[in-house]
């Protein structure tokens, strides 16, 4: 009985590997326009921690880049093989987590309310089910939810720099709504579960800030100035 081995079999083999290197390097193409887009949008975000009066227009440029991920995510669901989402989806994983943080802090500040997860994925253009195909995972959307909170944690602090007093209390109910609401979820990710943990000291970190502003008295002392300025404003 002869042994040999059947080098065809290995030809085949090869074609597989060649084609799933394609697809991969093309998932990485788009994914790295979409991570363009949201360093844009970060970046447009940025200014609310240094000029409050730009708040409105640096939600409104971060709007435009989010807005152009939604065509790359379209583009980007066209090379996944049908029923293959989780054999790639650790190639956007990160940057879908990215901006849904984006988007609940826009949303957060243009409204003040948690933006839910139906409308983070119609505004990314990606649907809400597994079975759909390509989709917003709830895992991702109450990551980047975490995400935002971190920030949130850093503006209520630069806006107390920037002579607002008021913002950080309302951030501060938000936060605890937010913690409130984390804590009647069985988390069982452990990424999840370490993230949660950091929320807990952001929400720790805006009580203090509210704190020393209710003990230093500047919360009553910015409406005192703010009724004066309107008293005098009235006479003139």
């Amino acid at each position: 009985m002869a042994n040999f081995a059947n080098l065809q079999v290995f030809a085949n083999y090869q074609k597989y590997i060649d084609n799933e290197q394609e697809i991969r390097e093309n998932i990485r193409i788009k994914v790295r326009e979409i991570e363009h887009l949201a360093k844009e949008a970060t970046i447009q975000l940025q200014i609310i921690h240094s000029d409050l009066s730009k708040i409105e227009y640096a939600c409104l440029e971060a709007r435009k880049q989010i807005s152009a991920c939604s065509n790359v995510y379209h583009q980007l669901a066209e090379l996944i093989p049908v029923g293959q989402y989780y054999r790639y989806s650790d190639h956007w994983t990160y940057i879908t987590q990215r901006l849904v943080f984006l988007i609940a802090m826009v949303i957060y500040l243009e409204a003040g309310f948690l933006v839910n997860r139906e409308t983070v994925a119609e505004m990314l253009g990606l649907k809400t089910s597994h079975t759909e195909g390509f989709h917003l995972d709830i895992e991702d959307y109450l990551m980047g939810i975490l995400q935002m909170a971190s920030e949130l944690s850093r503006f209520a602090t630069n806006s107390v720099t920037m002579g607002d007093y008021d913002r950080p209390l309302n951030i501060s109910h938000f936060m605890a709504n937010l913690n409130s609401g984390f804590r009647l979820l069985n988390l069982k990710n452990d990424g999840l579960r370490k993230r949660f943990d950091a929320l807990k000291y952001d929400v720790k970190k805006i009580e203090e800030v509210v704190y020393d502003i209710s003990l230093r008295g500047l919360r009553n002392n910015c409406k005192q100035v703010n009724e004066e300025n309107a008293v005098s404003s009235n006479e003139k």
